[in-house]
């Protein structure tokens, strides 16, 4: 199965955070699938692939908590048909 999730990069007390699809198994840090976004909490800055977000959603892709909040404030769900939009 295949999350959209965080992968932390930056230094020390400068976090930011790739968004990427990978797969359940791996960890935070592992090997992605593929980097589908970027969001800088310092600078509140997002940056988001939206047709390849679009495409792991309707392959089954389940986001996590965090990466289903910021494509719900950048309203990437409205452009999913209705029946795709059930997630835990």
């Amino acid at each position: 199965m295949v999350k959209l999730r965080l992968k932390r990069c930056g230094r020390k007390q400068r976090a930011v955070y790739r968004i990427v699809a990978i797969d359940v198994r791996s960890r935070r840090e592992g090997k992605d699938l593929r980097k589908v976004g970027f969001y800088d909490p310092i600078k509140n800055q997002t940056y988001l692939n939206v047709p390849v977000i679009l495409y792991f959603l309707e392959k089954g892709a389940q986001p996590t908590g965090t990466v289903q909040n910021l494509l719900k404030k950048a309203e990437v769900f409205k452009e999913l048909p209705s029946n795709q939009m059930k997630f835990n």
